[in-house]
């Protein structure tokens, strides 16, 4: 699944290419996604200029003046920006084309991916869209930070990598981020997040930073994959330290990688670095 690195570096490389363009046509291949595309989508944005690209977590937001295009992955989306006249492949289901310009084409063979209009801008959404309103701060602002965490976490007993997967405490750290931040930060990832100190949140806060700055910045040396007509989605190559090296020796002390569920996701970690 796409996570907030990945989506975050394929909103860097599209937004050259379509920041300031109109949009001539919308063609929906195939409108059965997660929530299907509306039929009048076309109609609300065709000759509107896109002003702008953002972020919401794992959401791409177009602003075009008037509304939004709100734009998830879901769990095999990719999004290729390539020459309109490009034959479309299996599992193609939209073209966003502009004028004089380049086609960003949706590609999702699972089909829970979005794509869907609002007359909300996108700090409206931001704010007050459904899917929007109830998620937490991005990790690498300001609002995030150890004493954010340990606020949250001192009314709850839930497992500290439970905690920091939750959308609703913080947005973007996935399940390899997760297990990688709490081994960076020494943490046992099934520890109650209500016995973990102020001190010991503070240094999650940074690990989770540094961790998904490292994967975005790893991310921006393959931004040419977003734009290749072969659909690679170049997602970066990774040196993860525990995460998918169950039984390998932690590459600090030695000691074999254990590993564990919670909330039914693999968890490895060490359990002499970790506690």
């Amino acid at each position: 699944m796409p996570e907030l690195p990945e989506v975050e570096t394929t909103l860097r490389g599209i937004r050259p290419h379509l920041e300031g363009r109109r949009i001539a046509r919308l063609l929906v291949r195939e409108p059965r996604l997660r929530q299907p595309v509306a039929p009048d989508t076309a109609e609300r944005i065709t000759g509107t200029r896109i002003e702008t690209l953002e972020r919401r977590s794992k959401y791409l937001l177009l602003g075009l003046g008037h509304g939004s295009l709100l734009i998830h992955l879901g769990m095999s989306g990719s999004l290729r920006i390539l020459d309109p006249t490009t034959p479309p492949r299996r599992h193609d289901h939209i073209d966003l084309i502009c004028t004089d310009g380049p086609c960003l084409r949706l590609h999702d063979p699972r089909r829970f991916g979005l794509f869907q209009w609002t007359p909300q801008t996108p700090t409206e959404a931001r704010r007050s869209h459904p899917l929007l309103r109830h998620l937490g701060p991005e990790p690498l602002t300001a609002e995030f930070d150890g004493d954010f965490l340990h606020r949250i976490a001192r009314s709850r007993r839930i497992a500290v990598k439970t905690l920091i997967m939750d959308a609703r405490v913080v947005v973007g750290v996935g399940n390899i981020y997760a297990n990688e931040s709490l081994f960076l930060a020494g943490i046992h990832p099934a520890r109650p997040c209500n016995r973990i100190s102020r001190a010991r949140y503070q240094r999650l806060a940074e690990t989770i930073r540094a961790v998904l700055a490292a994967a975005i910045a790893q991310g921006g040396t393959t931004l040419r994959d977003f734009l290749r007509d072969d659909g690679q989605p170049g997602y970066f190559a990774q040196s993860l330290q525990v995460y998918g090296r169950a039984g390998a020796p932690c590459r600090t002390c030695a000691t074999p990688l254990r590993e564990l569920r919670i909330a039914q996701r693999s968890t490895v970690y060490c359990p002499r670095c970790q506690r």
